[in-house]
C-alpha cells in the first residue's frame, strides 16, 4: 500500500531586524537551518503577478515504493510545467536565509575612538506512462486529466465531483487515505481545484543515480497566493514545522489570514552558546511558539538577494534562482558590483544586482490552530531583516586608563543582561545559564 507522507504542509504530506543596511563589523559563525527541527519541511515559492512556481523538498527516508504525494492545485498542470530540482539548490537558499550567530571582539577601550563608519544604504534593485483504469475512475466521479513521467516521478492529475468517490479511487489505487480526509478533499473540490498525485517510478529513480528523492516543482498561474496545508494535518502525528522560502520581485511576503510577526533578533547572548547555537535557536523558537499559542507565522529573514551583511551562505546565483522558478531577473551594470569605498568589511558580500527579494517564513502548525490554508500577499516593503544573535568577546589586554577601568566595571553588568536575555528568549533556568557562563569566564553573580 502506498502511504501518504505528512506533507510539507502542502497537501497530504510532502514526501515540514537589522537596522536598514547598517554596516556590520563582526563575523558570522553559525546558522540555524531547517535541519534543526523535527518534522520540518521546506517549500520554495517563486511568484510574479499570477505565475507561481512551487518547489517541494522531501526528507523522506523510507522505502521509495511507499512514497506518495497528493497536492491540490488550481488547474490541470501540463508536463512542461513540472520538473525536478537539485536538492543542493533548495539547501543553498535555506542556508542563505537561515537565522545566524555572529560575534564581535571588543576594541581596546584605551585607544582613541575612530570616526564612525558610514551607514550603507541598501543598493537599489535593478529595476511514457501506463494507462489507468479510466472506466473505474469515471464511475466514482473522478476524471484522470493527465498522466506524465517526469524524472523519477509518475504524475497523475485528477479532478473529482465528490470527495467520497475520490477517497475510494485513491484507496483502490494504493494510496492510503487517512480517516477524516474526505471533508478536506471536498472543500478543495468545491473550489474546483485539481489534485496532483506523484509517486516514485523505481526504474527512473535508479537511472537518475540520485540517493534521495529530488525536490519536485510545479508551475501554474493563479490569482490565489496560498499554500494548501490542511491535508497535511489530517494524519499528522503532532505539530509540524514548515520553512517557506519566497522569491518575489517587489518585496516582503506576509500572511493575510494569520498574523505574521518577526522573530526576536539582534540580541546579545552569552559566549558559551557559540558551539550550541542550534540548540539555542530551537529552544527559542519552541518558547516563542508556546508564548504565542501556536497562532503566528514568523519572519526569520527578509532581504534583497543582491547582497547580505553578514551572509550565512553565498547569495544564490542567477542561474540557480531561475531553476527555482525566478523568471524576472535583471542584472545591474558592472559598476554596481564594485566593493564600497574604503576598506572591505568582514562578512560583506558586494551587491549582485538582482531584483529578487527573499522572505523566509517559519510556521509550526496543527489542524486546530491552523484550520485554514495559509494565504499570502506580496508587499512593497523592502526593509532588511534577519534573525541575528550576537556574541561579544571582552578585550583581554591590559587597558590601563580611566576608560579601561570603567570598561572592566561594566562587564559584569553586560553579562548579567546577556543571561537575562537568554533566559527570556528560551525559558531556560537563569541559574543554570549563569553557571555555564562562569565556566566560560563570564563572571556573574
Amino acid at each position: 500500500m502506498k502511504r501518504l507522507l505528512p506533507l510539507l504542509g502542502l497537501g497530504a504530506a510532502l514526501f515540514g531586524g537589522l537596522p536598514s543596511a547598517e554596516a556590520f563589523c563582526g563575523f558570522y559563525v553559525a546558522k540555524a537551518d531547517a535541519k534543526l527541527f523535527n518534522k520540518a519541511s521546506k517549500v520554495v515559492v517563486a511568484r510574479q503577478a499570477e505565475r507561481t512556481a512551487v518547489t517541494m523538498a522531501s526528507d523522506y527516508e523510507g522505502e521509495l515504493k511507499e512514497f506518495a504525494l497528493v497536492i491540490p492545485v488550481p488547474t490541470v498542470v501540463k508536463k512542461e510545467q513540472i520538473k525536478v530540482v537539485d536538492n543542493a539548490v533548495v539547501d543553498h537558499l535555506d542556508a542563505y536565509s537561515a537565522p545566524r550567530l555572529v560575534e564581535y571582539h571588543d576594541e581596546d577601550p584605551c585607544r582613541p575612538i575612530p570616526p564612525p563608519m558610514m551607514r550603507m544604504a541598501a543598493p537599489t534593485a535593478m529595476p511514457e506512462t501506463a494507462a489507468r483504469p479510466k472506466r473505474k475512475a469515471d464511475a466514482l466521479g473522478v476524471k484522470i486529466e493527465a498522466e506524465y513521467t517526469v524524472g523519477e516521478y509518475d504524475i497523475v492529475i485528477l479532478s473529482a465531483t465528490q470527495s467520497d468517490g475520490l477517497v475510494t479511487y485513491l484507496n483502490q489505487e494504493g494510496y492510503k487515505i487517512p480517516e477524516g480526509a474526505a471533508p478536506v478533499l471536498g472543500s478543495y473540490i468545491k473550489q474546483n481545484m485539481k489534485f496532483f498525485l506523484a509517486r516514485v517510478n523505481l526504474k527512473e529513480q535508479a537511472k537518475s543515480g540520485a540517493r534521495y528523492l529530488r525536490p519536485i516543482q510545479v508551475t501554474y498561474d493563479t490569482p490565489k497566493f496560498m499554500l494548501p496545508i490542511r491535508l497535511g494535518t489530517v494524519n499528522a502525528n503532532g505539530p509540524q514545522d514548515m520553512i517557506m522560502l519566497f522569491l518575489t520581485e517587489k518585496g516582503r511576503v506576509e500572511t493575510t489570514n494569520y498574523r505574521t510577526v518577526r522573530m526576536p533578533s539582534n540580541m546579545d547572548v552569552p559566549i558559551y552558546t557559540r558551539p550550541e547555537f542550534g540548540r539555542f535557536y530551537s529552544a527559542m523558537f519552541d518558547h516563542q511558539v508556546k508564548k504565542d499559542g501556536m497562532k503566528m507565522v514568523y519572519v526569520e529573514y527578509a532581504w534583497d538577494m543582491g547582497w547580505c551583511d553578514p551572509c550565512a551562505a553565498d547569495p544564490v546565483s542567477d542561474d540557480k534562482l531561475a531553476e527555482l522558478g525566478v523568471s524576472w531577473i535583471k542584472t545591474a551594470a558592472p559598476e554596481a558590483n564594485q566593493p564600497p569605498a574604503g576598506r572591505p568589511r568582514p562578512g560583506f558580500i558586494p551587491p549582485r544586482g538582482t531584483n529578487v527579494f527573499v522572505t523566509r517564513l517559519h510556521v509550526r502548525y496543527d489542524g486546530s490552530n491552523f484550520p485554514e490554508d495559509i494565504m499570502f500577499q506580496e508587499t512593497a516593503d523592502r526593509g532588511n531583516f534577519q534573525g541575528r544573535y550576537v556574541l561579544r568577546h571582552e578585550f583581554k589586554g591590559e587597558a590601563k586608563c580611566q576608560a579601561g577601568d570603567e570598561y572592566r566595571r561594566n562587564l559584569p553588568l553586560r553579562w548579567e543582561k546577556e543571561a537575562a536575555t537568554l533566559a527570556h528568549l528560551t525559558g531556560w533556568d537563569i541559574a543554570e545559564i549563569k553557571r555555564r557562563m562562569r565556566e566560560n569566564g563570564q563572571v556573574v553573580k
